[in-house]
């Protein structure tokens, strides 16, 4: 059997790509740039009573509430997904992350109303992870249930794609405040990136409200009447094998994605003392490379599988660990960038590119949307979002970064043997349930 492919014209696959990509670059410039601040200034301002470590520990672990939440906000919009279908639940997402996150940048701080302030700032960190733990999920689905059938890394590629895109804007208006009056990005400055996410929500919006339902939700899904009570939980009692390679596969790719750039920029300011300005324009130029490097090990994947390419970004995070710490510890601005370099555009990319079509293949259109958003997004909560946290505490437990390289080799592992225990799945059909007791078995491959 052929997959269900959407409509032909340039035109409505253009619009499908962007309706994705904008809600994966608000996601991530939303989680990034609440990183960023955790790093830089929500220790003063938030929790100004405690020691300066302290203060960045507590930021940090505010960070990970989002992730504790995100769980949640997964299953309850995933099952929305799988039973009212994608496009709605990609309008109602977006709209939560990005009120959560404009919500931030109007929040009074510690100093104008003590305690209230950090308790306002953790609920609006729920907020966004509840969105969050669907919108990637439901805009990787969108792509990939939309996409020529064997194209759809490279189409899926466009979900991560957005990811960097978002990364990249909120460092870029971190590294734009940062360049103000230490008293000015203190007192109004921080919160301008913040405000400014209220203009990709109007984008977004207007953009997904023009897009049509996915022709696999419509076709397989509707048409056939397998709607199901609870697809989350049918996902996991009909395919735990696969809900477990999605868990352990998150590891390296999410608690990595999250530990270079987010304890990495902390480490690189706050430790190693290299300036704002210079440790940002860094990690901007990797994530702009990272950019090319996404598609690229996507498309790749088309060609000779999703294992193979992710499996090699997994391996390259245990060979990066130590060396990471040696190049930033030099100093040098060059150095400091090739380490940021290869750490998102060749670890966090090769993993992250094939990722958005294999988790998607890995689970029937029935149970899809649930069974990705449930199983991706408890991966987060035990990877990246303790990632900071875990890190900035072992640094201060131990004074030194090697307890820390050590972590990201043990995430690095974990997804090292998730994929090698992992089904290939590019050859796949994504509109039917190729599975009788829920393991996925190979198909015919697909005609060209």
């Amino acid at each position: 059997m052929t997959d269900t492919t959407a409509g032909s014209t340039g035109q409505s696959r253009l619009r499908v790509i962007i309706a994705a990509c904008i809600g994966s670059a608000l996601e991530w410039y939303d989680f990034f740039l609440y990183g960023t601040a955790a790093a830089l200034v929500f220790g003063d301002l938030f929790f100004p009573k405690s020691e300066p470590i302290v203060g960045t520990l507590l930021a940090f672990l505010t960070f990970g509430v989002g992730f504790v939440v995100r769980p949640l906000g997964g299953v309850l919009f995933g099952i929305l997904g799988d039973k009212l279908g994608r496009k709605p639940v990609l309008v109602a997402t977006l709209l939560m992350i990005g009120i959560g996150t404009t919500a931030i940048g109007l929040l009074p701080t510690y100093a104008q109303i003590g305690y209230w302030a950090p308790v306002l700032l953790v609920l609006m960190r729920v907020i966004q992870g509840l969105g969050a733990g669907a919108e990637y999920g439901g805009a990787v689905i969108y792509l990939v249930e939309t996409a020529p059938a064997h194209h759809r890394g490279f189409w899926g590629g466009f979900a991560p794609l957005g990811v960097s895109v978002g990364n990249l804007l909120a460092a870029g208006a971190f590294a734009l405040v940062t360049t103000l009056p230490r008293e000015d990005l203190m007192t109004w400055g921080w919160r301008l990136p913040f405000l400014a996410s209220f203009l990709l929500i109007l984008v977004g919006i207007f953009v997904r409200l023009r897009v049509a339902e996915t022709p696999v939700f419509t076709e397989a899904v509707v048409a056939r009447g397998k709607i199901e009570r609870n697809p989350a939980m049918e996902a996991l009692r009909r395919h735990p094998r696969n809900f477990l390679v999605v868990l352990g596969a998150r590891m390296a790719e999410n608690g990595l994605g999250y530990f270079f750039p987010v304890f990495g920029l902390s480490y690189v300011i706050n430790t190693v003392g290299v300036p704002k300005a210079d440790a940002l324009s860094a990690l901007m130029l990797a994530f702009v490379i990272e950019l090319f490097a996404i598609l690229g090990f996507a498309a790749l994947s088309d060609r000779i599988g999703r294992r193979p390419v992710y499996m090699f970004g997994a391996l390259c995070g245990i060979a990066l660990a130590f060396p990471f710490f040696w190049m930033v510890g030099t100093k040098e601005w060059i150095w400091i960038a090739i380490a940021f370099i290869l750490a998102r555009a060749v670890v966090t990319a090769a993993m992250f590119g094939p990722q958005a079509a294999y988790f998607a293949e890995l689970f029937p259109p029935q149970r899809r949307f649930a069974g990705f958003a449930f199983a991706r997004e408890l991966g987060s909560l035990l990877a990246g979002g303790p990632a900071p946290f875990v890190a900035t505490w072992l640094v201060a437990l131990s004074g030194s970064w090697w307890p820390v390289a050590c972590y990201a080799i043990f995430l690095s592992a974990c997804t090292v043997i998730a994929i090698w225990a992992g089904p290939e799945t590019y050859e796949e059909s994504i509109t039917v349930d190729n599975t009788a007791d829920g393991a996925l078995h190979a198909a015919a491959a697909l005609p060209a």
